[in-house]
């Protein structure tokens, strides 16, 4: 797959379908997007094409509410890659892409990378303000010479899929129910920090997340994981909360990583949510807490690794 930036160009003879949009998290409903732009593209021996932006245009317009994020630009591209897109463009949203006008943005797409095809979501909206909608998108198709495609909503559960409903249910600890509509377990990433060393003591050592706050926290809780570690992949049972029992304060994403000791501090593990087992609770005792976690483990054990190395 070709990367390109708003930097690069590319010179190529086959003309292009373009599927527009901000895809965050990659959802069912994207990924449905994307795949017919790929057959559009084989089906007229052109090459298909995904662009997008490298942060969402809230962290500019209001970094206020700016929208938590699902997945990083990295996975995105990988999972594209995968696909089978033949180009990817992934562009900043800044200051004076901001201010392109939407049939500017229309225009420059369909001369720069020979546009044949635009295809895009029922609610799609672009250019300055947001002032481009589908109306304008038909107009210009007929004025400019390519074709469009709207893709109705894609439903699940009698709702529609979105990158909104998707985080709520992360934020729930629905977490079964968002990676249906991710079509893969929730991630995140970071960095082994040092923690407390609590969990050591009582026989069930963690690995103390260094995750990104950008990113959408699951409901406080204990998870069943999967772990990935050099190119290895674990079960894990992670918590995220506050450590009641020891008197937290800071909110921790912590693991206890399954047939494992290796000294893993600086390390980057990705944590794959699989399925909320419990709430967070406060124990009497290190003894009680312990407890819970042999109950925790073996349920753990008993499930299947889901996660590809």
């Amino acid at each position: 797959m070709i990367v390109l930036d708003e930097k690069k160009d590319l010179n190529y003879h086959k003309e292009t379908y373009i599927a527009l949009g901000s895809f965050d998290g990659l959802h069912i409903g994207h990924l449905s997007l994307i795949e017919k732009t790929i057959s559009l593209a084989t089906e007229n021996n052109g090459l298909s094409m995904v662009f997008s932006f490298k942060n969402h245009p809230l962290t500019l317009v209001n970094k206020e509410i700016a929208p938590k994020l699902l997945m990083d630009n990295e996975t995105k591209l990988e999972i594209i890659e995968k696909l089978g897109v033949d180009i990817s463009c992934i562009v900043e949203f800044d200051e004076s892409f901001m201010r392109i006008e939407p049939e500017e943005f229309i225009r420059t797409l369909v001369k720069k990378y020979k546009a044949k095809g635009i295809i895009v979501g029922f609610n799609y909206r672009f250019g300055y303000k947001n002032r481009g909608d589908i109306a304008l998108l038909k107009s210009l198709s007929r004025e400019i010479g390519f074709a469009l495609y709207v893709l109705n909503a894609y439903n699940y559960k009698d709702e529609v899929v979105s990158s909104t409903r998707i985080r709520e249910c992360i934020s729930n600890g629905n977490i079964e129910e968002s990676n249906v509509m991710l079509l893969r377990p929730y991630m995140l990433k970071g960095k082994v920090k040092e923690g407390k060393k609590i969990g050591r003591t009582i026989g069930f050592p963690t690995a103390n997340l260094d995750y990104n706050k950008d990113f959408v926290i699951p409901k406080v809780g204990v998870y069943y994981t999967n772990v990935k570690h050099d190119s290895k992949i674990y079960k894990g049972i992670t918590s995220v909360g506050f450590n009641p029992t020891v008197n937290g304060r800071e909110l921790t994403v912590e693991t206890n990583i399954l047939d494992f000791k290796k000294n893993i501090y600086g390390d980057e593990l990705k944590i794959y949510f699989i399925e909320r087992i419990r709430n967070e609770k406060k124990f009497n005792s290190l003894q009680e807490l312990q407890s819970q976690l042999y109950k925790d483990k073996e349920y753990a054990a008993e499930h299947k690794v889901v996660i590809n190395s």
